[in-house]
């Protein structure tokens, strides 16, 4: 069967847009080739810096025919729609239709039409255009002659209505062959914006840029690796990565390996050379940070450090070059090593003066006076400029400094909870953002935190409260590692729980795939911080609090305790303890009835929306932590606020759910909460409580007896957090409901007895509500 292969030959194309540019250039010519009708055995893409290759294997040489049925009017039908009917389907005639019957509608017309297939090189011709002239590129440009405006005389353009092809870079040539592995192979000459596809490639712009004719795929390959060029990214990825091991460890250093920048390099060159460049010595006084990140983003080379040193870097760099030089490279090697070195005296430069002082520190003195700040210290005056420059924090949302005195007043709520020092915690919250004022920080925005905790390590604050300045940003992702100790986990909850109930207020939630604040991470970074550290976190008084916070310094309506208004409707939403706890020193402000109306409409709408994100990220985490997603719909309820809780009980009842006292406790749940929502979807009367005056019959008795104790020792075994044993004690009822469902009708000809009998099986259902509801569980 033949093979097709196509090249997109252009100007260099960014490199991190080639990976999904191949991605979808095969995803755009397989669909639209199988839309034609054609099939074929596989297809794999290709990119360089200069061009997307695309080789399909297998490619049918033409699409099958096609045999339609055309239904048409009745017989009877006026001779306009017959005559419709026949144009539609091509006859000439009525009598080269058929009559079908059909028992309701009566006779009709039938058309079949054979429609032909097509060649493949017909159908290729016919869909390429219009997928390059659709390509869907991130940015794209226009070049040539066709792209002149109207009146600028060039090429004898104007006046004609051509629209000019829009491309990454300029488009230089059409590669497009098809035929079978052992034949001769034709060319399919589709013609775009002047552009006509051939079998004429080109190789290296520098080492062979002659033109190299091509018939298949893999003569395509061998010709342009004579020419100097690597088609398959991967593969030039493993070169690089494994000359530049080889020649650091030639030079008794270690390759900082970076997978990033691997896949980004890989895409500025076709011929990778591998390098090794030098600075002074005396650029490593900067922190390894910056100058790693110095090194990659401006001449996206790697760095090296000595063999076995881990937190030392070298005063060498490894360059990936896309020529092979005939002096070794020295030439090459000088010019970038004069641009790593400029690159770092602007670093050292930006070290040096994060640790002096600021020049105007009189201005910062109510700053400073706010946040307990001692101007004698380099970080602390950064944290009284970001405070007194007003620096926006989110349009909505205030300021940077409005901000750290929301995490801060929370922050204290929470330290308590953790078991952190609570002065250690405000220390570190009102220098977490103090380095986004450093001029290290912001050359390199990714190093926030990092630098904030180097920064107070040389004004000597506290080890805490360093780490915490860095670690309050983790985890950034299910992989990241969570914060070092109880000041850092503090200030990251807290940090953390101030994002999302920001946005939540101001109504800025992630919609589908789309969270630009990414508050989807934040809230995964709290549940992992509770889980995996094993901290119980009231989040309902939590989320309430820090809504107060926010509405306080944002100058919205706060909750407040001191009216039966909206205590009682906090007391209904589940908040009551928050009556004597919530921001008492806004109770002046707030006595206006409208404003408690307001307050207590918007916290219902929002503060439970969020506590449901926070059990929607829960669900990912304990799924991928391989839960079942029955169980954990069974002790996940709405009103769920202590996650740590709610893992140990999916825990405990994963391990429970297979054991034989496990399947009686499921059994036995079972069959008295389907018979009792039965009735109760019926509408049938069920006490509100047990009457043992109505208890007629021994197995009732005896069932209303176990109901009792296993309560009792389920509820102690709760409190104690030991669900085992809570699940243990209810797995007792098995043997007492399979007897009073042997003796006892429950639908008794007495109302009252029937209701008392359903109010029996609802003591079950609540009794079991403690641990799990049973019946989410499958199997």
């Amino acid at each position: 069967m033949p093979d097709l292969l196509l090249e997109l030959r252009s100007e260099e194309i960014p490199a991190r847009m080639q990976r999904k540019a191949a991605g979808d250039l095969k995803k755009m010519v397989t669909d639209a080739l199988v839309d034609a009708g054609l099939t074929y055995e596989g297809a794999r893409e290709y990119w360089t810096p200069r061009r997307l290759t695309l080789d399909i294997r297998g490619l049918t040489a033409r699409s099958a025919d096609i045999k339609e049925e055309k239904k048409g009017p009745s017989v009877s039908a006026p001779q306009g729609a017959i005559d419709g009917f026949l144009r539609g389907a091509g006859l000439t005639s009525i009598d080269q239709a058929i009559v079908k019957t059909d028992p309701k509608k009566g006779d009709f017309y039938v058309a079949y039409m054979e429609k032909p297939g097509r060649a493949a090189e017909e159908i290729i011709a016919d869909v390429m255009p219009g997928i390059i002239r659709t390509f869907p590129w991130p940015k794209s440009m226009r070049s040539g002659f066709a792209s002149m405006p109207k009146g600028s005389g060039y090429g004898g353009i104007e006046g004609k209505g051509m629209e000019s092809l829009r491309w990454v870079r300029p488009l230089q040539s059409i590669v497009c062959t098809f035929g079978p592995e052992h034949d001769e192979v034709q060319v399919i000459p589709f013609e775009i914006d002047g552009i006509v596809a051939s079998n004429i490639t080109y190789g290296h712009r520098f080492h062979a840029p002659d033109a190299i004719t091509v018939r298949r795929f893999d003569d395509y390959v061998t010709s342009l690796e004579r020419a100097k060029v690597i088609l398959d990214a991967e593969r030039r990825k493993d070169m690089i990565l494994h000359d530049a091991r080889d020649i650091a460890f030639a030079n008794g250093l270690e390759l900082v390996e970076d997978d990033g920048l691997l896949e980004e390099v890989s895409g500025l060159v076709e011929w990778p050379q591998v390098l090794l460049g030098t600075f002074e010595e005396d650029y490593l006084s900067i922190p390894a940070e910056i100058i790693r990140l110095t090194i990659k983003t401006n001449q996206k080379c790697f760095v090296v450090r000595p063999q076995g040193e881990s937190d030392k870097l070298s005063n060498h760099f490894i360059l990936i070059s896309n020529i092979q030089a005939t002096d070794g490279g020295r030439e090459i090697m000088h010019g970038n090593g004069k641009v790593v070195r400029a690159r770092l005296s602007d670093a050292l430069h930006f070290w040096k003066r994060d640790q002096g002082d600021l020049p105007d520190l009189d201005t910062l003195k109510a700053s400073a006076a706010k946040f307990d700040l001692d101007l004698r210290k380099p970080l602390d005056q950064r944290m009284a400029k970001l405070d007194a420059l007003n620096v926006t924090f989110h349009a909505k949302l205030g300021t940077q400094g409005e901000r750290v005195a929301r995490i801060r007043e929370l922050a204290k709520v929470l330290a308590p909870i953790v078991g952190a020092d609570g002065a250690l915690v405000d220390r570190a919250v009102v220098l977490a953002k103090a380095d986004l004022r450093t001029e290290a920080v912001g050359e390199f925005p990714e190093l926030q935190g990092a630098m904030g905790r180097k920064y107070a390590v040389l004004q000597g604050e506290d080890a805490s409260v360093a780490a915490a300045i860095e670690d309050h940003w983790k985890p950034n992702g299910p992989s990241d590692r969570l914060p070092e100790d109880k000041v850092g986990l503090t200030v990251a909850l807290a940090d953390k729980l101030d994002t999302l109930v920001g946005f939540w207020l101001i109504d800025e939630k992630p919609t589908g795939s789309k969270d630009p604040y990414a508050l989807r991470r934040s809230a995964l970074g709290i549940v992992r911080i509770l889980l995996e550290k094993k901290l119980s976190l009231p989040l309902k008084n939590v989320i309430a609090r820090a809504f107060g916070f926010s509405q306080a310094t944002l100058g919205m309506l706060e909750l407040i305790k001191d009216t039966v208004h909206v205590s009682k409707k906090l007391g209904d939403l589940g908040f009551s303890r928050l009556a004597d706890e919530l921001l008492p020193e806004l109770k002046e402000r707030l006595n206006d009835p409208a404003r408690r109306e307001a307050a207590y409409v918007q916290f219902k709408s929002q503060a439970p929306d969020l506590l449901s994100f926070f059990h929607d990220r829960l669900k990912v985490y304990l799924r991928d932590q391989g839960a079942r997603h029955d169980i954990i719909d069974a002790v996940l309820t709405p009103e769920a606020d202590d996650l740590l809780m709610v893992a140990r009980k999916a825990e405990a009842l994963t391990a429970f759910i297979t054991s034989e006292d496990g399947l009686n406790l499921l059994a036995g749940t079972k069959r008295a909460t389907q018979l009792l929502a039965a009735e109760e979807k019926k509408g049938t009367v069920v006490a509100d409580g047990v009457s043992e005056a109505l208890l007629k019959l021994d197995a009732e008795k005896a069932l209303f007896a176990a109901i009792q104790s296993a309560s009792k020792s389920a509820a102690e075994a709760v409190a104690a957090e030991d669900f085992r044993s809570a699940m243990q004690a209810l797995s007792t009822l098995r043997g007492p409901v399979d007897t009073f469902f042997e003796d006892v009708l429950v639908n008794d000809e007495d109302a009252a007895i029937r209701a008392n009998r359903l109010a029996l099986l609802k003591a079950i259902r609540e009794a079991t509500a403690t641990v799990a509801d049973f019946s989410k569980i499958t199997g």
